[in-house]
């Protein structure tokens, strides 16, 4: 089995790599996905890939990497031949980046995409995985999508994301392609750049500084430890049905104003340290993802309970300022 991770070198696309190659991020259980003969990384490593994410694998023989753009149809035309399975992560995430600046994420989540699925139509690659969010869906008041939801996104980031789950599909449906498309709700964990909430959150408390609050922080989200999203996206590599979308949750959903309270809690801060800002624009009020088809066809449950997950990932951002305290030098975010 051969094995090409885009953005592999990024948050969720490394816990995959690492996970794949027998180091498991955050659980003992079993990688529900056959152990790869080569693994190829394709990544750009804009301001979020970092190959220290890869440093724990970065001597098996099987890895591979390639620091390469998925919209260079000369690049991916060269490393997408001999691949059995394709697991596309690569893509522009932050939904505050994308109000600022729609341009790279149209770019990069659509026609970067484009540009995979010709490869891989080209050259008869098997599974296609298109990883996506719960995002597309937009918002809801009430009860959970099931994944024949209409799609309603409301940021630029979503808006990209939706177009790529479209047009996967479509290759599917046109060109018979093996494309399955995996959404998720919110990710945390070990790795995670430090401009999502829980480890900027978690890192400015434990330097000491504040932490900004949207609005009246009831927005309301699901919360997924990045292992158990990995496990998932493994199952659905595996034994996922083409031309299917399977939602992966992780059973927790508290308001942005509840997980503040749990992190200040795991830091040891108190609400002096939380400062409210002026809301989002377009912020989206509440995710909530039905997982009944990923549990009832291949068995998916997550195994990361959040009071355990965000100790340990509090405990992992502790013991690993080497690899974050740069990126807040940095600048970023």
């Amino acid at each position: 089995m051969r094995i090409l991770v885009t953005g592999g070198a990024g948050f969720i696309g490394s816990e995959y790599v690492r996970m794949l190659l027998g180091v498991p991020g955050g659980d003992a259980a079993g990688v529900p996905a056959q152990a790869p003969t080569a693994l190829t990384v394709l990544d750009k490593l804009t301001y979020s890939g970092n190959l220290a994410n890869l440093a724990p694998v970065r001597d098996d023989p099987r890895l591979r990497f390639v620091r390469g753009d998925i919209c260079d149809p000369a690049l991916v035309d060269e490393v997408v031949p001999g691949h059995d399975v394709i697991v596309h992560f690569a893509a522009e995430s932050h939904v505050d980046r994308s109000i600022t600046g729609a341009a790279p994420f149209v770019t990069t989540n659509v026609l970067g995409t484009q540009t995979l699925l010709d490869a891989a139509l080209r050259h008869g690659a098997g599974r296609f995985v298109h990883v996506s969010t719960d995002e597309v869906y937009g918002s809801i008041d009430s009860g959970s999508w099931t994944e024949n939801w209409p799609l309603s996104p409301n940021s630029p980031y979503s808006a990209s994301k939706a177009g790529s789950d479209l047009l996967a599909l479509a290759y599917h449906r046109t060109h018979g392609l093996d494309v399955v498309v995996t959404r998720c709700s919110n990710n945390y964990g070990p790795y995670q750049f430090p401009e999502k909430v829980v480890p900027l959150f978690v890192t400015n408390l434990l330097d000491g500084g504040t932490v900004p609050l949207y609005g009246d922080g009831g927005n309301v989200r699901d919360w997924l430890h990045v292992h158990d999203h990995c496990r998932g996206v493994a199952m659905v590599q595996e034994k996922g049905r083409a031309g299917e979308v399977y939602h992966i949750g992780g059973g927790t959903e508290l308001t942005n104003r509840q997980l503040t309270e749990r992190l200040l809690a795991a830091c040891g801060a108190g609400w002096d340290r939380v400062v409210p800002v002026t809301d989002r624009k377009g912020h989206d009020r509440r995710y909530s993802l039905d997982i009944t088809k990923i549990s009832s066809e291949l068995g998916y449950a997550p195994s990361i309970d959040l009071d355990r997950g965000l100790a340990e990932t509090v405990r992992w951002y502790r013991d690993n300022r080497a690899w974050w305290e740069p990126l807040k030098t940095a600048g970023h975010p």
